[in-house]
């Protein structure tokens, strides 16, 4: 599969270098880093790395004016707060699947510099002040919400104590989501972190792991409301030009969570109509970035990636032998192949920030295996 031969090829082409910050990568135990190591890396490097810093922050007076290490004490690194939110869970994520790969001890120090009860409270007086219900709704919360799912699915040992930690903070972004849902009379369509198909997705996954039936009730009813009827989606509009979540594919995999598969493929088949099993790949071409060092235009080699796991998402809500589903997993290929390639590859701070997150997801099966 090309997945083991693009991931076998890491062995020997990683270096991996942030030439914005000019930071080595984290290197684990072993001469030749493996694709596990190299991602982990990616977040060892920037989890307490505060600057530069893009800060996301609600002001009512000077008051409210530091650092963000004081505003965000625990997600305060990797450029933004959700990427940071997100970093924190890919190691979470190695030390759940492969912990004999990666260099355990130093992800533990890294975490447990993280996830202390005193830092925890300093997020939650930020994002407990007035005017901050909409801090980080609803990208940034679906990873926080993910990340205490993966410490929920977790069987080592600190995890637990992590876990209760940021108890608090997950309690009050669910109390907040549920009282933004209900008010939502649209979906959020764009392909960048505003995006309601996406966020969703992870969201009900975390209901389901934490149990959470009321949530999950509340959720499955919008995303019902909001994206059921839809139709016809102009798949040949996309991509923008610095999305890095494809509004269409999302929305499909979104909807494979909330549908059998026979309710699935009928709703598939007029969301997307011209996708049949003579769909060439030309049907969806991955995406190519001219500046890594453009934040915003880097976003398309996240694309790639997270075309890929919306693609495998989708063939895993249709029956075995739908005649679609070769169609889909060739497009899949081609957009993994891009996607992992752009963070196997040299990338400037502006793409290894975050892009290691959407590769774990990918490789790691994620959004297939809750």
């Amino acid at each position: 599969m090309i997945r083991k031969i693009l991931l076998s090829a890491a062995s020997v082409l990683l270096t991996v270098s942030c030439h914005a910050e000019g930071d080595q990568p984290y290197e684990g135990p072993g001469q030749t880093p493996s694709y596990e190591v190299v991602f982990a890396g990616l977040a060892m490097d920037c989890i307490h790395k505060e600057y530069s810093n893009k800060i996301a922050h609600y002001m009512t007076s000077d008051a409210d004016l530091k650092p963000p290490r004081e505003l965000y004490p625990v997600f305060y690194g990797c450029f933004d707060w959700h990427s940071s939110v997100h970093g924190h869970w890919l190691l979470v994520r190695m030390l759940n699947t492969s912990p004999d790969k990666v260099d355990r001890e130093a992800i533990v120090s890294k975490l447990n510099q993280s996830f202390t009860a005193d830092n925890v409270a300093g997020e939650l007086r930020s994002y407990g002040r007035e005017g901050m219900k909409s801090f980080e709704r609803p990208y940034g919360i679906a990873w926080l919400l993910q990340l205490t799912a993966e410490l929920r699915q977790a069987s080592f040992p600190k995890a637990k104590t992590w876990l209760d930690h940021l108890l608090p903070l997950e309690s009050l972004a669910v109390a907040n989501m549920s009282d933004w849902l209900p008010k939502l009379t649209h979906p959020i369509r764009t392909g960048e972190h505003s995006q309601t198909a996406f966020a969703f997705g992870l969201m009900l996954d975390w209901s389901r792991v934490a149990g959470d039936t009321a949530f999950e009730s509340l959720l499955t009813t919008r995303i019902k409301a909001l994206y059921g009827d839809d139709r016809d989606c102009p798949l040949n509009y996309e991509p923008s030009g610095q999305d890095f979540l494809s509004p269409c594919l999302a929305e499909a995999d979104l909807m494979r969570r909330v549908m059998n598969e026979r309710q699935y493929a009928d709703w598939l088949t007029e969301f997307f109509p011209d996708l049949t099993s003579q769909t060439q790949s030309a049907w969806l071409d991955p995406a190519t970035v001219t500046d890594k060092t453009d934040g915003k235009l880097a976003h398309l080699d996240g694309l790639n990636t997270s075309r890929a796991w919306m693609l495998e998402g989708i063939i895993s809500g249709l029956p075995n032998n739908d005649a679609r589903v070769d169609a889909l997993q060739n497009i899949a290929d081609k957009h993994e192949a891009a996607g992992l390639d752009a963070v196997l590859g040299d990338m400037h701070y502006m793409g290894s920030h975050w892009l290691g997150s959407f590769a774990v997801y990918l490789v790691t099966e994620r959004g297939l295996n809750q």
